[in-house]
């Protein structure tokens, strides 16, 4: 036997738990039984705000006190319902049974019997599910992907003039600007942002196989799809009309796809932050007392990135997972929905640690604009794309009668170091007009960027 004592099997509830923390209040066991807990409630309070089947409306005060049980839900209430679980083996009718406890508390038991009035397990799961993963994304991920993207434009706008090399296939290429390169981030990622907040939450409440029978037979003369619509709407959430008995969670789909989207953006500027790095084009700034190495002190390791993809792919494969199976369900119901959604806290929760961690990332780094003068200066080369284009605007304008300036220019360039003199000489020997020769003579590495500057006015 181990002398240890009970520990965490997932490193989201040990080594990183302060990290998604929030997330618990949501997508645990707990919050989604406390999810259950506010459907209940809330259906009671409903029917009995319509006088549905004889009743009458509770006061302000029992309504309270009745919807306390959901916003006090604590300890005590967890405890009770591992219980009341162990005697019906069925986690939401352990649920209902609580709130007839608490009816029975307040003197109410006359309206025990509207506890889960025609409901289906899934009618509450569904929503309770739909309240807990929209509540998780508004109040924890959300913020912490727009603080990501608020600091990436921060900083595109801040070195939006700091001319740097590209390199298209790691290789040297017309230059750019940093600011201009994280911009495209920015504008990648805003545009992920608006769709997974224009996302819809879809919510059924219409019995065991959606079509409302048994409410039908309790009430002929009710008109059911608008009661359902209505009690499903009053909870933030979208109506869903036509169900079997789950609700299909396409709605789920869609938004683990866009933020798994989200995350392979992410990915995409860890790997190019970890390149910059490695270049040079970014110093790490060393926080006092860390180390790097266990040997080599020198050491300032980029692991915030690092860390950052290893868990960007983690969350993905877990997202791409739940989008990919919640949206098949055998027939009218099975029950492999119930194992996989109790994982979109998982999910969910190696994006948010990623993302606190690129964001501390981002504040731990700082350009060094000598490295990119330096690696600008050593490739005078890329303005072979500048001239060959000059030369075939001086021939088409009738100023030059070189042919094929593209072939002329790879001849002189290509795999070649190419330094000021050489290129300056090269151009001072061409046949072309004197105006655009000096436009040539006058370019440099660190002047060729085209409109990077003012492209970074777009985000």
């Amino acid at each position: 036997m181990s002398a240890l004592p009970p520990q965490p099997l997932s490193p989201l509830d040990g080594r990183y738990r302060s990290a998604v923390l929030g997330l618990g209040d949501h997508l645990s066991e707990a919050g989604l039984n406390r999810a259950r807990v506010q459907v209940e409630v809330e259906w009671l309070i409903y029917l009995t705000e319509h006088r549905m089947f004889g009743s009458s409306p509770l006061t302000g005060e029992q309504k309270q006190d009745l919807r306390a049980l959901a916003d006090d839900f604590g300890q005590p209430e967890i405890d009770r319902l591992a219980e009341l679980e162990a005697t019906t083996r069925h986690d939401v009718k352990a649920v209902e049974y609580l709130v007839r406890e608490r009816l029975h508390a307040l003197g109410l038991d006359h309206i025990a019997e509207l506890t889960h009035f025609a409901a289906t397990s899934e009618d509450i799961n569904n929503l309770s599910y739909a309240l807990t993963v929209s509540a998780a994304v508004r109040e924890n991920w959300l913020p912490k992907f727009r603080a990501v993207i608020g600091e990436l434009r921060a900083q595109a706008k801040q070195y939006r003039d700091d001319a740097m090399l590209a390199r298209t296939h790691g290789q040297p290429a017309t230059p750019t600007t940093m600011g201009k390169e994280l911009a495209v981030f920015v504008h990648r990622l805003e545009r992920v942002r608006a769709q997974i907040e224009a996302g819809v939450h879809l919510g059924k409440f219409s019995g065991a196989t959606g079509t409302f029978a048994a409410h039908l037979v309790a009430d002929p003369d009710a008109d059911w799809p608008r009661i359902s619509r209505e009690f499903v709407e009053s909870l933030g959430l979208d109506w869903n009309p036509l169900t079997t008995q789950i609700e299909s969670h396409d709605w789920q789909a869609e938004l683990y796809a866009r933020i798994s989207h989200a995350n392979r953006i992410l990915h995409n500027l860890c790997t190019d932050i970890w390149t910059y790095i490695s270049l040079g084009y970014f110093r790490q700034v060393p926080e006092p007392g860390a180390t790097g190495s266990s040997t080599m002190p020198h050491k300032v390791n980029p692991i915030r990135f690092e860390n950052a993809e290893a868990n960007l792919e983690l969350s993905s494969a877990v997202l791409d997972s739940l989008a990919a199976t919640l949206v098949t369900s055998r027939l009218q119901r099975d029950l492999t929905d119930s194992t996989t959604q109790r994982n979109i806290g998982v999910g969910l929760g190696h994006s948010l640690l990623a993302l606190d961690n690129i964001e501390r990332g981002l504040g731990q780094i700082a350009i060094d604009r000598t490295a990119l003068a330096d690696d600008l200066d050593a490739n005078w080369e890329v303005l072979a794309e500048a001239i060959q284009t000059v030369i075939r605007a001086e021939v088409t304008a009738g100023r030059s009668t070189i042919s094929d300036p593209y072939a002329l220019l790879k001849e002189l360039t290509r795999g070649k170091r190419v330094d000021h003199a050489a290129l300056t000489e090269f151009v001072q020997g061409l046949e072309i007009g004197q105006a655009a020769k000096n436009r040539l003579l006058a370019l440099t590495p660190a002047g060729y960027v085209g409109l990077a500057s003012e492209l970074v006015d777009y985000l």
